[in-house]
Order: C-alpha cells, then structure tokens, then sequence
C-alpha cells in the first residue's frame, strides 16, 4: 500500500450508536476507508455521514474477500459476533469484535455471565483483550481483538496501576460508582431506555450482575469479594463518569505519581491535579480518558471520565484497528 491509498475497513452494525461512531472516525481517517456490511434487512436508513457516501456490500465472506477489506469491525450482540468472526478469519480478514462475546477468555466465563453457551469457544483463547496502555504487545499482532466494554476500561485504567503498585487496601474493599449516558444501552428500542423513564431520572441496574464486572476483575487483578461496581443509567446522551472509593495510606501525590510512570508514555491518558476531577464534558466526542485523585484520613476517591462511544467503544476499536495494521496509534483520533 503506497502512501496515497487507503486501507478498506468494513463496519458490521453501523446501524447502531456504535457502529455510527466507527463510520464516522474512519470517514476522517488518513489511512482507512469505510465499507458498510449489511448483515440484516432493515428499513431504517443511517444518517447521512458525511458528503461521500460509504460503500456498501453484503456481509458475506465472498464479498469481504473480494473486496480486499483489511479488518472488520463487528459493532453487533455478541450472538452474531460469535457467527461473523470465524467467518471472517477464515477469509483473512483482521477482526475487532466490539461485543462481549470474546472479552472473557472461557467459555464458563462467558456462560455465567452472559447466560448462554459460547458458539465459537475455540477463539476465546486467541483473541487479544483490546486495552492498548495494558494489552499493546497481544494486539499489534492479533487476528481476533476483543474491544473492552465502555465501564471496564475507565475502571480499569483508574485501578490496575494501583492494584499492581500495593497501594490499595485491598481487604477493606473497592467501591465502583459507575454512570453511563443511555446510549451504552445500544439502539434497539426498550422501555427502560425509553425518553419517558430516563427523563429526570436515575437509575441503578445489574446490580452485582454486570457483564463488565469479569473485565475489570481480569484486567486489574482484583478478586470479586473485593469490588462492588454498580452500574447507574444517566439523562445523558453520551459519556461514562466512574467514582472509585477505597483506602489507602497513600497520599494523593503518591497516587497521581503511580500514575504519571504508568502512563507517561500514553496519548489517550490524562491527568488532573490533586483536588481537580474531570467531568463528562472534558471527554464527549474523544479517545481520551480523564482521571482525578483526592485522599483524606486514610480514605482515596479517584474520578474517571471517558466517552462510552469513543474510548468505550469506537474510538478505542479504530485504536486498535491502528497498532493492529501498523498505523500511528493515534490517527484519526486527534
């Protein structure tokens, strides 16, 4: 590929929030092109993406091979997920699934928490977790990238680095407040996501149920006894807001420290000062995940904020797709 041609990268599920979002960093992409894969009939149209339509082919495994598609994005229920990627692996196609279906290693993980049996259990070891500031030397060679769900990487760049350095008190336990804009819940219509329910509401669900509770105990090293995450849905369109409590002798400059070496090197990681704690508005539309500290008698707060549909999803998927195809890691999302 000389430096004048562009990689064609196909989008299963751009109907979806984060199927769209996808298509819409890759339009700006100096190095990829869309290709929109239908999967399913449907009579719902996207919204216009911007003045050059993408193209769009079946998704089967004879156009994709024709077609020459570098990667592609599986933005679909993991159900599906676990039906496309072998057939695209078998075609040779690089594949970054954006469901659950290959985040959990077994398929006994997968059955516990997602109530069903794994239709493609011979991948689950292969795949590569797609948490690039941990995961980056699995990734760049990987066929199969499992990209993390939205919660699990906020929690977990705010607790691994601390978990790994010894300074959480581990046996008093970890408190993972964790909010999300009702886009996480996906497009298909339901009565909970409904305009009526979410409307100066709030909310808690899948409370010691989550499906992203066994990313965040994998990745960051924890125990299940030790975290409490409860997942809460916000009036909000977009954006995750996570507020993790737990003891510490540490100070907040020891933090913040731990901090800086472990993601010194990191373009997508930032830091606030002691006392300072990111919103949601600091990360809406990016690949950035903003983290804040404060420390008082013995007791620690950490505050971090990302975009559910960039670094919780899209974003954080065309990140991939860039270590995975040798690009700068960070184009198209700067």
């Amino acid at each position: 590929m000389n430096n004048y041609s562009k990689a064609p990268a196909g989008v299963v599920g751009f109907h979806g929030y984060s199927g769209a979002e996808l298509v819409q960093i890759l339009s700006r992409h100096p190095r990829v092109e869309p290709v929109l894969l239908e999967h399913r009939e449907s009579d719902d149209r996207p919204r216009p993406l911007h003045a050059a339509r993408p193209k769009r082919l079946a998704c089967t495994a004879e156009s994709v091979k024709s077609a020459g598609l570098a990667v592609v994005f599986l933005a679909t229920p993991a159900d599906a997920s676990m039906k496309l990627a072998p057939e695209m692996l078998q075609i040779g196609a690089k594949v970054i699934d954006l469901s659950g279906a290959f985040r959990l290693g077994t398929a006994e993980n997968f059955k516990r928490w997602y109530q069903e049996p794994h239709t493609a259990p011979s991948l689950l070891a292969e795949a590569a977790y797609g948490l690039p500031e941990f995961c980056r030397s699995r990734i760049s060679p990987a066929r199969l990238i499992a990209n993390p769900g939205c919660y699990p990487t906020a929690a977990n760049l705010a607790l691994r680095p601390l978990v790994h350095a010894g300074v959480i008190e581990r046996e008093s336990g970890i408190v993972c407040d964790a909010k999300s804009g009702v886009s996480g819940a996906g497009r298909k219509p339901s009565l909970k996501t409904s305009f009526c329910e979410v409307s100066e509401n709030f909310s808690a669900y899948a409370i010691f149920e989550h499906r992203h509770v066994p990313e965040i105990l994998r990745t960051s090293g924890l125990e299940e006894s030790e975290l409490s995450f409860t997942a809460q849905l916000l009036p909000l369109d977009r954006g995750i807001l996570e507020t993790i409590y737990f003891r510490t002798r540490a100070s907040a400059d020891d933090l913040l420290e731990i901090y800086r070496r472990a993601y010194a090197e990191e373009p997508f990681v930032r830091l606030y000062a002691p006392g300072h704690a990111p919103d949601v508005h600091s990360v809406a539309r990016t690949n950035f995940c903003d983290l804040g500290v404060a420390c008082s008698a013995g007791r620690a707060v950490v505050i971090a904020a990302i975009d559910n549909l960039g670094k919780g999803a899209a974003g954080q998927a065309v990140q991939n797709m860039n270590l995975a195809l040798g690009f700068e890691e960070t184009a198209g999302l700067l």
